[in-house]
């Protein structure tokens, strides 16, 4: 009954089998290794001193950003030079605009410096000045921004003087000068000297790394892990479904309900004996006799009857012969049966008048 599983057409569907189900869980144990990390990661960093209590470095010693020195204090000279304002950016759930000075060390390499943050449309209110001269600055480490960082705005556009993203990247197409792949925001920011106080400038807080914590991402692998688990079982699903399928038709054809290579009742009930009945005498062109056998025999008879009266010999011939006809015609004579009973049926009428008469 199974012997269809060695078919070429079979061959194809386990193939494939064998191959999507260790593709499926593999990718799902992948997914769930990166929640695991995250959640690892997590964990690590709770456990971990705040960065913002450790004692400040050097910004060069604290380079490359990574997820142990993100947050750390790091300390820089240099002096100010340009400045740009970052809008767009939520503060207390207000809605506001960073104001970033970029400080030029000794070196000659530019250090994006977040001095603090304003309420409002960013270039509609007056923004406090830089300091001059040398400075020397500590303020918490952070790495760039990116596309999915918070905030950011990465479709451009905007006016001269306004950032969408602190990052080099877009930094270096502003400036003559080389940036730091970093960027510092200022736990105490200078005071703005304005009328009121939300004309000063207010600190910035520094951000946990990407990926360091129990976010939307980290939810998303759990979710890919249990898609791709149910892919896999899907998968092993449908095919045995499609083997229990297969194998209830092979059942069927050996046992006759079906022709081989048909349906049930599609396309294979002409091919069952007796199917059509009566049908040969139509395939043979018999149905124009026997309709007139037929139609012969019942005028005959009434014929007969009518004019025969009570005479009961008469009328007994006549029904014999119109009995003999009919009799070929339900025996499938065809042809030769309608003739019979045409005559028979003519014989009934003659024997009926001569009687009569």
């Amino acid at each position: 009954m199974y012997r269809f599983l060695l078919t070429p057409r079979w061959w194809g569907i386990n193939l494939f089998v064998v191959l999507a189900i260790p593709f499926c869980v593999f990718m799902g144990t992948w997914q769930l290794g990166r929640f695991e990390d995250r959640v690892q990661s997590h964990e690590q960093a709770t456990k971990q001193p705040d960065p913002s209590t450790r004692a400040a470095e050097p910004l060069d010693e604290l380079l490359p950003v990574d997820k142990v020195t993100s947050g750390r204090p790091a300390v820089a000279t240099g002096t100010y030079a340009d400045q740009f304002l970052v809008p767009g950016r939520e503060l207390d759930d207000r809605r506001g605009f960073y104001v970033l000075s970029l400080l030029r060390t000794e070196g000659g390499k530019a250090l994006p410096v977040v001095r603090g943050w304003l309420p409002g449309t960013a270039g509609s209110i007056p923004v406090p000045a830089a300091p001059q001269g040398e400075v020397t600055v500590t303020g918490d480490l952070q790495a760039s921004e990116n596309i999915h960082s918070n905030g950011v705005n990465a479709r451009g556009g905007l006016p001269e003087g306004q950032l969408g993203m602190i990052s080099a990247a877009s930094l270096v197409n502003l400036v003559d000068y080389d940036v730091y792949d970093a960027w510092i925001t200022l736990p105490e920011a200078e005071a703005g000297g304005a009328a009121g106080p939300d004309d000063a400038l207010k600190p910035v807080p520094a951000t946990a790394p990407q990926g360091s914590g129990l976010d939307l991402k980290a939810f998303q692998n759990l979710g890919y892990t249990g898609e791709w688990f149910v892919f896999a079982g899907f998968v092993l699903f449908m095919w045995f479904r499609l083997v229990r399928r297969e194998a209830e038709t092979a059942r069927d054809v050996a046992l006759g309900l079906v022709p081989e290579g048909g349906e049930p009742g599609v396309g294979g009930a002409g091919e069952v004996p007796g199917a059509l009945g009566d049908g040969g005498a139509v395939e043979d062109g018999g149905a124009d006799g026997a309709a007139e056998a037929a139609g012969g025999a019942k005028a005959g008879g009434a014929a007969g009857g009518a004019k025969a009266g009570g005479a009961a010999g008469g009328a007994g011939d006549a029904v014999v012969e119109v009995g003999a006809g009919a009799g070929a015609v339900e025996a499938g004579g065809g042809a030769e049966a309608s003739g019979g009973a045409v005559q028979g049926s003519q014989g009934s009428k003659t024997a009926g008048t001569s009687h009569g008469s």
